[in-house]
């Protein structure tokens, strides 16, 4: 259970409500792979507005689930807020990517959802 995510800081803010802990999680399959998919096509289409705002988006959830990718998305997200064109940010979206996919996996099945 929970390679790619963590659940102390979930729990933590939840008071150890299982049920809440649940609907978290519910929530981030929800959002996360929302957000992420427009990741996917923002970044080669050098969309840098839309970027900047599904990476900001992102951020506290990566956060709160501890994806371990946070710095990563940062970077991401301020070649969108800068809209730095002498950049190449492939790697990083792939390393996020990678990490989203895996928790949302693994979130689907450990919580049955």
């Amino acid at each position: 259970m929970s390679q790619h995510y963590k659940l102390h800081r979930v729990r933590e803010m939840a008071d150890n409500d299982e049920d809440f802990v649940a609907a978290l999680a519910a929530a981030f399959l929800e959002e996360v792979p929302e957000d992420a998919e427009r990741l996917r096509t923002a970044v080669p289409a050098k969309n840098y507005k839309e970027v900047y705002q599904a990476a900001h988006k992102m951020k506290p959830t990566v956060d709160l689930f501890e994806l371990g990718v946070l710095d990563t998305l940062i970077e991401i997200q301020d070649w969108g807020k800068f809209e730095q064109t002498d950049k190449n940010v492939d790697e990083q979206l792939t390393t996020v990517l990678t990490a989203v996919d895996n928790a949302v996996a693994e979130i689907k099945a450990d919580f049955g959802l």
